[in-house]
């Protein structure tokens, strides 16, 4: 299982790359293992300011539906056109690579202490390895 050590996490499972005031979400390795092939991605929240917790956007797979949540609060400034099914249409992405191409949005973070309530790597490996 990948879990990058440069990454926080987030209960959830969604994970954030943070670069200055903005930062990169998506799903782990882990939670896109247990998903299995994911077929549609949908984000509808472009240009919405969410708190942190609040859904963001579903993944579909198979034979389910997940709820996206954002790890911090802020604004979701892009949907990934590689998985956009209005665009790239390619949603096993996230499967493929989970934390580089399958980036799911792009935030401005509103409060960077909120990263404060988020899991180190380790942490993250301490929760999945108990589920």
């Amino acid at each position: 299982m990948n879990i990058p050590k440069e990454l926080l996490y987030t209960e959830d499972h969604e994970w954030i790359r943070v670069e200055g005031d903005v930062a990169y979400v998506g799903i782990t390795d882990f939670a896109q293992k247990e998903l299995d092939e994911l077929v549609y991605v949908e984000v509808e929240t472009v240009g919405e300011t969410l708190d942190a917790g609040e859904e963001f956007g579903t993944v579909e797979a198979v034979k389910t539906t997940s709820e996206l949540l954002m790890p911090v609060g802020g604004e979701v400034l892009e949907f990934n056109k590689q998985i956009d099914d209005s665009e790239g249409d390619d949603p096993t992405l996230i499967n493929s690579d989970p934390y580089g191409e399958g980036w799911i949005v792009k935030i401005k973070i509103s409060d960077k202490a909120e990263l404060d309530n988020l899991l180190s790597a380790e942490a993250y490996t301490a929760l999945v390895v108990a589920e």
